[in-house]
């Protein structure tokens, strides 16, 4: 019996090269969606409505009554509630609550996917490593693991959560794919100390100046929100 195969897509910019029908495409953006978004749902949101566009962000949260969030430079967006730090969603906030959140890469490259007919959708960040894997192993179908970046741009952090993911799971997939391989090598010599090597990072940089580190920290951290952001093609929210 024949493996499902298993690529990684290191930019938003290469997505138009894989072919997405009948895969589970994982959105990574672990700097700070995917790992804002597991932890929301993991501490109770009932939906979280991912959108391109801040207007689109602010529109939806008056007609659902929803919390709203994104940010741009570190600051929260005029018009919106929240911010896209994780620590922002504790229990207290979010639990029974909508949430509609924008943000630079994340959701741009899930709208992405959805447009180029992606079937099965989930958002993977370190927080929910173990679940992320879990799915991807039950529904033994062709994975793209793709990774949000940095305006297009490639970036450390969500490679190295590709590589977290290719493994704990290459033994069950055909990986005939270069830069999933190189993204597994990353990781493996980095899992020991990833909370170090992470500083080095441009992300790292750029968000340690708004005083963001104790959240990118808990950004590489395995497991601490270990649920399954799915997405709901009809209802266009992402629940577990």
């Amino acid at each position: 019996m024949n493996k499902p195969a298993l690529h990684t897509v290191l930019s938003p910019r290469l997505l138009d090269l894989y072919d997405l029908r009948d895969s589970v495409v994982v959105i990574i953006d672990v700097f700070r969606a995917t790992s804002t978004i597991a932890t929301a749902l993991y501490n109770g949101a009932t939906k979280v409505y991912p959108v391109a566009d801040v207007q689109l962000a602010i529109d939806l949260g008056k007609k659902l009554n929803a919390l709203t969030a994104g940010e741009r430079d570190g600051k929260v967006i005029e018009g919106l509630q929240y911010g896209n730090s994780p620590a922002e969603y504790s229990p207290e906030i979010i639990k029974d609550k909508t949430l509609v959140i924008t943000t630079t890469n994340g959701t741009k490259l899930l709208n992405m996917s959805l447009q180029q007919g992606a079937e099965t959708v989930i958002t993977g960040s370190f927080p929910n490593l173990g679940a992320v894997c879990d799915f991807i192993l039950s529904e033994n179908k062709n994975v793209i693991l793709g990774c949000s970046g940095w305006k297009d741009r490639f970036n450390l952090e969500d490679t190295l959560f590709a590589g977290a993911v290719v493994h704990h799971v290459k033994n069950y997939f055909t990986v005939h794919c270069d830069s999933s391989l190189m993204a597994q090598n990353m990781y493996a010599l980095h899992q020991q100390d990833m909370k170090q090597f992470i500083r080095q990072t441009t992300h790292w940089h750029r968000l340690a100046a708004y005083g963001l580190e104790k959240d990118l920290e808990y950004c590489v951290t395995e497991n601490v929100a270990n649920i399954l952001p799915l997405y709901n093609k009809d209802s266009g929210a992402l629940t577990i």
